[in-house]
């Protein structure tokens, strides 16, 4: 579990959890509103996001 009080960490931590618990990129940046683009770009740029 994280545990910050920064929103955006929590945002992307939320996603990466989501993702997983869904087993479904697309589906889980679609409820979070972000794009897989981004979602992946992030991925490239910082391996543990």
């Amino acid at each position: 579990m994280l545990h910050t009080n920064n929103p955006i960490i929590k945002h992307k931590a939320g996603l990466l959890n989501l993702a997983e618990e869904l087993g479904n990129v697309s589906r889980a940046c679609k409820v979070m509103g972000v794009s897989r683009d981004t979602f992946y770009r992030k991925r490239i740029i910082n391996p543990a996001f």
